[in-house]
């Protein structure tokens, strides 16, 4: 893990914590009055980039960095040569569901592809696949080993 993302990780605040209303309020209410129609693509992008200034040497600090940014519990499904599916869980995504039936996850499926990219080699996509009566989401991510970021 880079140092950045180390110090990103380990950085805890000892007395506050962020409520849940909050976090949707800018989440779910606020990025998406300012982006309209376009925040799907848009937080997809920006997942990426923020992967790119905090990137990860394992998938397992992806998990360990999904669990400090309240993103949820994320873990491999299973894996081929060029592809990787993975499940993302939480209360709050459940509720995220429950409380706008629209609501996307494509900041996640960003920051998703780009970690694996960067791990990888290999320029990835992320799709996302909600389960809204479950409250998962699964991502599906794929490469072509061809595609190599450094062509």
């Amino acid at each position: 893990m880079s140092e950045s993302a180390s110090e990103l990780i380990s950085q805890e605040k000892t007395t506050e914590a962020v409520h849940i209303f909050g976090y949707e309020l800018i989440r779910e209410v606020l990025l998406q009055e300012i982006l309209g129609s376009d925040a799907p693509e848009i937080l997809y992008w920006a997942g990426k980039r923020l992967a790119r200034k905090y990137p990860m040497a394992t998938i397992e600090d992806v998990f360990e960095f999904f669990q400090k940014a309240s993103w949820g519990s994320l873990s491999i499904l299973k894996e081929s040569k060029n592809e990787m599916e993975l499940e993302l869980f939480s209360p709050l995504i459940k509720l995220r569901y429950s409380e706008n039936s629209q609501c996307t996850f494509q900041l996640e499926a960003g920051f998703i592809a780009q970690q694996i990219e960067l791990q990888k080699e290999v320029i990835c996509e992320a799709f996302e696949h909600p389960n809204k009566k479950k409250g998962k989401v699964r991502f599906t991510v794929k490469w072509d080993k061809k595609d190599s970021i450094h062509s």
